[in-house]
């Protein structure tokens, strides 16, 4: 049994900035303050009115917008934003949007060494993280360097209210998912304990209440709170079984994001339990239940996520696969990570079928 006294703990070199109307008020700040004078604003195709809008706040600060933001970070996507950047003599960026926006602007980053603002719209947490990630020939990579962690991060929950409540939902829990994993993660802190118990906690509260009033700026200011604390939860600890499936259902057979990690957060806690019993209870003090891969999977349902494998389009002969890329690498999970452990995971995520 790991002694909890027994740690270590880096805090992250960032600024954040949390307040509604933050976007248009206090991006143009952190850029002055970086000494940004050619900011390359990035955002996806969705986001880019309101990418637009804060560039049109940075004013002469503001080198151009790039709103060409893909899922995944498809390494061409990569390749070519870089290209502009340099091109345009950028001198940072400013990432507005989700975690495919902020996921760019830390390639660029990576490869560039330019400073990254970020302005998150969702609640993904990667604006919290030094994890980079890159697709490539179906296979994501992925990382972690401090020149990818944002210098600046500018929460405005007023940015939130126009996201569909199906993607609130499954970006919640995706959100939840990071604070889950760091619970039994090998070098946990108590103080990151701490932080994930009320990260899980801030977001499941927020989230029921968001799906029925969708414009409450009060539950989204909570669940973006939320979405900071577990995000702040996987910069600071090793990712195990449940972010190396998604990375690799993601990576390899697109299937989305945060529909992912909603599908498979109860079954890959079901499955770690048995050898973090601390961890597991801790998840299901946080949602006031008795059993937390239960309560996750019956969250999900009352909520109308997606609850299978199926529904996002993954077939039933690529479970093979996804098993073999999986137990491929060695990485840090308190329960061993075998090929029968895994198939049976993923068939039941798959099947939809209530986690035990």
């Amino acid at each position: 049994m790991k002694d909890s006294l027994d740690f270590a703990y880096e805090a992250q070199p960032m600024r954040v900035v949390f307040r509604p109307g933050a976007a248009l008020t206090a991006t143009a700040g952190e850029a002055e303050r970086l000494g940004l004078r050619r900011a390359l604003v990035l955002s996806g195709a969705r986001g880019a009115d309101t990418a637009r809008a804060v560039a049109d706040s940075l004013g002469d600060a503001c080198a151009g917008v790039h709103a060409e933001a893909k899922m995944h970070v498809p390494v061409e996507v990569a390749d070519r934003a870089v290209e502009l950047a340099r091109s345009l003599g950028a001198d940072g960026c400013v990432a507005v949007g989700g975690g495919s926006s902020i996921g760019l602007g830390k390639a660029i980053a990576l490869r560039t060494g330019l400073p990254l603002i970020a302005v998150p719209s969702t609640y993904s947490g990667s604006e919290m993280t030094p994890v980079w990630g890159l697709t490539e020939h179906g296979a994501k990579r992925t990382g972690r360097d401090p020149a990818v962690l944002p210098r600046s991060v500018v929460y405005d929950p007023e940015l939130t209210l126009g996201l569909p409540v199906p993607l609130t939902v499954t970006s919640g829990i995706n959100a939840t998912a990071h604070a889950v994993e760091a619970l039994y993660a090998p070098d946990r802190s108590p103080l990151i304990t701490l932080m994930a118990q009320e990260g899980v906690r801030a977001m499941a509260g927020a989230l029921p209440e968001l799906a029925a009033e969708p414009r409450s700026l009060d539950a989204r200011g909570r669940a973006l709170y939320g979405a900071w604390l577990c995000g702040s939860c996987l910069g600071a600890t090793t990712m195990g079984l449940h972010h190396k499936l998604c990375h690799v259902l993601g990576g390899t057979f697109g299937l989305p994001h945060a529909e992912t990690h909603t599908v498979v957060l109860p079954y890959a806690l079901a499955y770690n339990a048995p050898a973090a019993p601390e961890a597991a209870a801790a998840v299901a003090r946080a949602l006031d239940a008795p059993v937390a891969p239960t309560a996750l999977w019956e969250l999900a349902g009352r909520l109308g996520a997606p609850r299978s494998l199926a529904e996002l389009g993954l077939k039933e002969s690529d479970l093979a696969t996804a098993v073999a890329q999986v137990v491929s690498q060695a990485y840090a999970n308190p329960r061993p990570v075998t090929e029968d452990g895994v198939l049976a995971l993923l068939r039941a995520a798959y099947e939809g079928t209530a986690p035990v």
